[in-house]
């Protein structure tokens, strides 16, 4: 298992190296002029040429790019707005500080809105998809596969703003979506996420939904499976020993990369409820002309599907030990 971790850890350094040349040559070479996307609605001709100084637009894209990965381990300076303390993402002229500082400042907000949904919708997602595997062709199964249909079809822009209206203005029985971090006051913190929570799930599991029955219902067809049942085992037991755990791979894959798209940011899910999150940030980047802090955000949420995708082939590795060979 070490060396397979090892192995996976090595790959996910040249992709994330890949992945950040390929994005810096996108967001610093198309277009016309970086240093008037980077300066921000408010830039001034002597700011500008500052901004394009401190870019180093004047040197070769290659050059551009070593300065910017440099800074990620030694930091970099700015002349006229600052220092970037190592790790350094880039600096936000039109914020004036850090990119890195910012990101983590609303990361925490985007996490709770990303693992509590998780909770939520793996758990909704699997617990009725198994349902209705087990009842395959009874009322459960269709009635779980209708719901799935019609909720997959939802967007989060209109289930949000209708769930905002009833659940919230109109019957008053969840609290205005907000974020209190966790270690002020989780009563708060539960409160004020449950409404995102809960919609953002509501696509999700439904997805997970399908995905489980159908990898259930081929599962349960497998040779080894009606082998275990002709040995007299019991279903149940034959159910979660061998059947589940056969098909929970595709979905724990699935998860990890649904998990690390949420973690780089929820976008539509914190502009309907007004999040300042991540996704969020993204967001006002691009309306602020800030392209150092959208490059960063862009980087990061590579970063996190990389990571999350060596945490999945650990769940898979311990679920299937075969995968440990590839």
């Amino acid at each position: 298992m070490f060396r397979f971790l090892v192995r996976r850890t090595l790959g996910a350094l040249v992709i994330m190296l890949i992945i950040s040349a390929v994005t810096f040559w996108l967001f610093y070479a198309i277009p016309r002029d970086p240093a008037m996307m980077s300066c921000g609605k408010n830039c001034t001709k002597p700011m500008l040429e500052q901004v394009r100084h401190n870019l180093g637009i004047d040197h070769p894209l290659p050059v551009q790019y070593w300065e910017w990965l440099k800074g990620i381990f030694v930091g970099r300076d700015y002349p006229g707005f600052g220092h970037c303390n190592a790790p350094c993402l880039g600096y936000s002229f039109a914020n004036r500080e850090p990119v890195l500082g910012t990101i983590l400042d609303r990361l925490p907000l985007t996490l709770s809105l990303a693992f509590g949904s998780a909770v939520v919708f793996i758990t909704g997602g699997v617990g009725a998809g198994m349902i209705a595997a087990v009842k395959q062709g009874k009322w459960q199964d269709k009635a779980a596969s209708s719901a799935s249909l019609v909720a997959s079809s939802m967007q989060i822009y209109f289930v949000g703003y209708i769930a905002m209206y009833f659940l919230v203005g109109k019957f008053d029985i969840l609290d205005n979506p907000s974020y209190t971090p966790i270690t002020e006051n989780p009563g708060a913190w539960f409160s004020g996420l449950l409404l995102p929570w809960l919609v953002l799930a509501l696509i999700w599991t439904a997805n997970y939904t399908r995905m489980t029955r159908s990898q259930l219902v081929e599962t349960l067809s497998e040779d080894y499976v009606r082998t275990a049942r002709a040995k007299g085992l019991s279903r149940r037991n034959v159910f979660f020993r061998f059947a589940w755990r056969g098909a929970m791979g595709p979905i724990v894959t699935i998860f990890g990369i649904d998990l690390a798209t949420l973690i780089g940011g929820a976008i539509i899910t914190e502009t309907v409820f007004s999040l300042q999150g991540v996704g969020r940030l993204a967001v006002d980047s691009v309306d602020k002309s800030d392209l150092p802090m959208l490059l960063g955000v862009t980087v990061l949420s590579a970063g996190a599907i990389v990571i999350i995708n060596i945490v999945v082939d650990a769940i898979y590795a311990a679920i299937d030990p075969r995968i440990r060979l590839a």
